[in-house]
């Protein structure tokens, strides 16, 4: 009875297709990616043991720098429409007179450190510029002129109706003064809560956390 004999394959296998499509992927991202970029205002915060980690979104952050200046930026990633409403808000109550592209520039501007008289000057400039000016801080400790007060009140008719977080994020060598000014700030304006954004830190050893953390790993 004949036999057929089978023809031999080899068992290799071309790798040179599965190369290409790597560093096709590796190409799209490193295209795609977005790198977060510096912060415009360098804060050393104080640690925390904290396990809350904070949400961004539609949130007003207040930083203190190491020389106590006062600065507010607002996220509304979902609507850029508020941050018009803001500007715009501020542009009519304090008579500043910005011009319609002062206001745009205004959604580009990543943070705000300069009284209402310099407001002009600083919305001229465009972000990359805008970054290399330093900024005096928000007037804050005169109490019958605490700038921050008409920030956090357009902020607040903004998002009326939604959630805003408070932030709060102060560098370990700011004064007090400037911090108690904050605070009273969202007072006028009858907000009672905000978040202190601080560098997280181990929980101490024996402590209920510090199980929690070591049963997760």
């Amino acid at each position: 009875m004949p036999h057929i004999k089978m023809a031999r394959k080899s068992t290799d296998t071309d790798m040179t297709p599965f190369v290409d499509i790597a560093f096709l992927i590796l190409s799209f991202f490193i295209m795609a990616t977005k790198f977060k970029p510096p912060e415009p205002v360098p804060i050393e915060t104080p640690g925390s043991v904290s396990s809350i980690i904070l949400k961004e979104e539609n949130a007003m952050l207040i930083t203190i720098d190491k020389d106590s200046k006062v600065y507010v930026s607002i996220n509304a990633k979902k609507d850029q429409g508020k941050l018009t409403t803001i500007i715009e808000g501020i542009n009519t109550s304090r008579s500043l007179g910005l011009t319609p592209a002062q206001i745009q520039n205004f959604k580009n501007t990543l943070i705000v450190g300069v009284p209402f008289g310099s407001l002009k000057t600083l919305l001229n400039l465009p972000p990359a510029e805008q970054a290399k000016v330093g900024q005096p801080g928000i007037p804050v400790l005169d109490t019958l002129n605490n700038e921050l007060v008409w920030w956090i009140a357009e902020a607040k008719k903004a998002f009326a109706g939604e959630k805003l977080l408070y932030l709060i994020k102060g560098d370990n060598h700011s004064k007090y003064p400037s911090f108690e000014a904050v605070v009273n700030a969202l007072r006028k304006n009858e907000e009672f809560k905000y978040n202190l954004v601080t560098s997280q830190e181990g929980a101490p050893e024996g402590t209920e956390l510090y199980k929690e953390r070591q049963g997760k790993k």
